[in-house]
């Protein structure tokens, strides 16, 4: 039996390139699952104010939880080899704080 797990849809839009244009526009989706809720962990990290702006704790939070879950999926992926020792010692440390 499949775990259950949250679907999640994601856009990704590029509002503005490093020079200053703003086209070619570019948007991408995707969907998504995660065995966890993902808007309170952004809201989790928010409120340990890790980091000075916001918005940051939200793309760490993401990033994070998006890698994670991959990194799960296939951790026997030669990959991951190294991360699979020090990935659990850095979490628990995240859970601490």
């Amino acid at each position: 039996m499949e775990k259950r797990a949250n679907k999640y849809y994601l856009t990704l839009s590029l509002k503005e390139y490093a020079n200053g244009e703003t086209k070619p526009a570019k948007e991408l989706g995707i969907e998504f699952s995660n065995h966890d809720e993902i808007f309170g962990i952004i809201q989790k990290m928010k409120d340990k104010n890790l980091f000075e702006d916001p918005s940051e704790a939200t793309q760490f939070a993401l990033g994070l939880k998006l890698f994670s879950e991959i990194k799960l999926k296939h951790r026997k992926n030669p990959l991951f080899e190294e991360l699979n020792e020090v990935f659990p010692i850095f979490m628990k440390k995240l859970k601490s704080l």
